[in-house]
């Protein structure tokens, strides 16, 4: 095998050196900022290496499921499909800047990273059994480029020179000269590649919804599912990657099942009833009085506080921009004013929640206080150019809105100041006490929602918005016409969560792009700001950690200047609950709860639950 590798190593040299010829680096790995923290046959450290493999774990989904397609809109795809499918590259949970080898022995580039050379492992199957080749990555690249979805192509259209097979086991991934240098390798190594000749023989496209799961190599394959109502993931007995280095103690379960629910009252009393066996909790009031039950108090469900020390979620709603009503800043500022966190908080919440503030809330990324320094210095150009408000530069960065705890409905001062906001914007009180315009339109707000769990938050905000004469109204619908409805575009608030990583890149035009406007998963909102744009390719281009940190504050700053994101609630913790039956690692790493990366289960602990009749 070492000859073999050597052997490609040297004809991907020789295919690769430019006239000019270049050092070629070979690593198990790559980082823009500092040293991989693992080798090429290092174990995660976090992991249990010992933890025995075995057993079941089930959890639960809200809604329901017709298709196993991720990487479509069309169709409800069904919940934790990820286990099917594997990258090239694989992150660790404590490691937020490295990249490691997996599919792949090693990669070879130069000082430039003009090209990237990938040396396939040559023991990589798909769960057919068949080998995976560089003939299927280089598939796989082009069936994505042509099918994937628009918002995932335009944002690395003209990435690639040309990606293509140099040997049975290589794939030479050539850059155009304008990509940023610290975006390279990341597209490289989040290809998960599916078996070419399936897909030629079943006809698969990617942008059509399908109950057949296509071609993978992951740990896990499809096993019985009852469409819309349940699944099951089972371990593929000879599934490749059992004795990687990587794997070590991951993996751990025989089998994964979801039961789906339509809504999270029904779907916690059936954890209860042991329908199924592990909780990850989302509702504050849940978990503050909803498990004084008998379960709980005999300690044959476990309840646990654990860290996250991820960057916060920025769960909120988000205004639809395609709408003109919603394009003047003023009005959507007084919209923001009447959402009473700290009342919801005290009053619904049972003080377990804080607010989002950041789009990378908990970490260097977030903008803090006045500008300084780098900061300052990329945003006084958009400044000049009118881009941006001057304010941004002698203000502090934009908080939400802060109310009373006392009472839902914000104080006469927010009231009137929201008010006045929305008389500047052409709106006065008229007919039935509703805000009206030139024309005697009333400015009407829908918040969609499917979760009936949402109704008790939701509600007052409704009754604040109507209080200053806005026509709002929540409307419930069932996951399907959710789904359909924010598509099309179908409302004026909706719930999102654009919260960020550690390392920010081509992914925000995704997020926040003008190029995404039209058609995106993620901006729904249709954000299309010139200044944020200009902003983004600064974050993109930032090739030092020195360069991202005040081009990401900077970013951060002007879209919470924008004001198309009311923060809603969110958690520094992970909740959970479960029948004890399964175990963790002592030290949960800081960025993964790792349910089913590495958590196992207890063999001897689920044979007492069930001899005691608990289970």
């Amino acid at each position: 095998m070492l000859d073999r590798i050597a052997a490609t190593l040297a004809l991907g040299a020789v295919l690769a050196l430019p006239a000019a010829a270049q050092d070629l680096t070979v690593s198990h790995g790559y980082s823009n900022f500092g040293e991989l923290k693992y080798g090429p046959d290092e174990p995660f450290s976090y992991v249990n290496v010992d933890a025995p493999k075995g057993g079941e774990i089930s959890l639960s989904a809200l809604g329901n499921f017709d298709s196993f397609n991720n990487y479509t809109r069309n169709g409800n795809v069904a919940v934790g499909t990820d286990v099917l499918y594997e990258d090239i590259f694989v992150s660790a949970a404590d490691d937020p800047y490295g990249v490691y080898c997996y599919l792949c022995e090693t990669i070879e580039y130069p000082e430039d990273l003009s090209y990237v050379l990938v040396n396939l492992r040559d023991d990589v199957t798909f769960a057919n059994g068949t080998p995976m080749t560089a003939e299927d990555v280089v598939f796989t690249v082009d069936l994505f480029l042509e099918q994937g979805l628009a918002e995932f192509r335009n944002a690395i259209d003209g990435y690639f020179k040309s990606v293509t097979q140099t040997g049975p086991l290589q794939v030479r991934f050539e850059f155009e000269e304008d990509v940023p240098k610290r975006e390279r390798m990341g597209i490289v190594g989040i290809w998960n590649p599916f078996s070419k000749a399936w897909f030629e023989e079943t006809g698969a496209r990617i942008d059509e919804s399908t109950l057949t799961p296509f071609m993978g190599t992951g740990p896990y394959v499809v096993g019985e599912f009852d469409t819309g109502r349940s699944l099951t993931y089972t371990r593929n007995p000879n599934w490749w990657g059992a004795d990687h280095p990587y794997n070590q103690g991951r993996w751990n379960f025989d089998s994964i099942r979801y039961e789906y629910f339509g809504d999270s009252s029904a779907a916690l009393q059936a954890f209860f009833a042991g329908e199924y066996t592990f909780r990850i909790e989302s509702t504050s009031r849940d978990w503050a009085t909803g498990y004084d039950v008998p379960p709980v108090q005999r300690g044959d469900i476990v309840k646990e506080t654990l860290p996250d020390g991820s960057i916060s979620a920025a769960q909120g709603f988000v205004f639809n921009l395609k709408r003109e009503e919603w394009q003047d800043p003023r009005v959507r500022e007084a919209v923001r004013m009447m959402f009473n966190f700290e009342w919801s908080n005290e009053t619904l919440f049972y003080g377990l929640y804080s607010r989002p503030y950041s789009f990378w809330g908990g970490s260097d990324l977030a903008a803090e206080g006045v500008p300084e320094g780098a900061e300052r210095a990329l945003l006084e150009p958009l400044v000049e150019e009118g881009l941006l408000n001057a304010s941004i530069l002698e203000e502090e960065a934009v908080m939400p809105p802060a109310n009373d705890a006392a009472s839902n409905t914000p104080d006469r001062r927010t009231r009137r100041a929201a008010l006045a906001l929305l008389s500047e914007a052409g709106y006065e009180l008229g007919e039935g006490g509703m805000l009206r315009d030139a024309e005697g339109n009333t400015l009407e707000l829908v918040i969609i929602q499917f979760n009936p769990g949402f109704d008790r938050i939701v509600n007052p905000y409704v009754e604040n918005l109507r209080e200053i004469g806005i026509d709002a109204r929540l409307e419930r619908v069932d996951n399907a016409q959710y789904i359909e409805r924010r598509r099309s575009g179908d409302w004026d608030l909706t719930n999102q969560s654009p919260g960020q990583g550690f390392e920010p890149g081509g992914g925000l035009r995704q997020w926040f792009g003008s190029e995404t406007a039209e058609d995106s998963s993620r901006n729904i909102m249709a954000l299309a700001d010139p200044a944020v744009d200009r902003l983004i390719e600064v974050v993109v281009n930032a090739e030092t950690l020195d360069e991202l940190r005040p081009a990401t504050r900077a970013l951060d700053r002007a879209l919470r200047a924008h004001g198309f994101w009311i923060p809603q609630w969110g958690n520094s913790e992970h909740w959970v609950a479960y029948w004890d039956m399964y175990r963790h690692p002592d030290e949960i790493p800081p960025l993964a709860l790792g349910v089913l990366d590495f958590w196992w289960y207890d063999a001897e602990a689920a044979a007492e639950l069930r001899a005691s009749g608990a289970l």
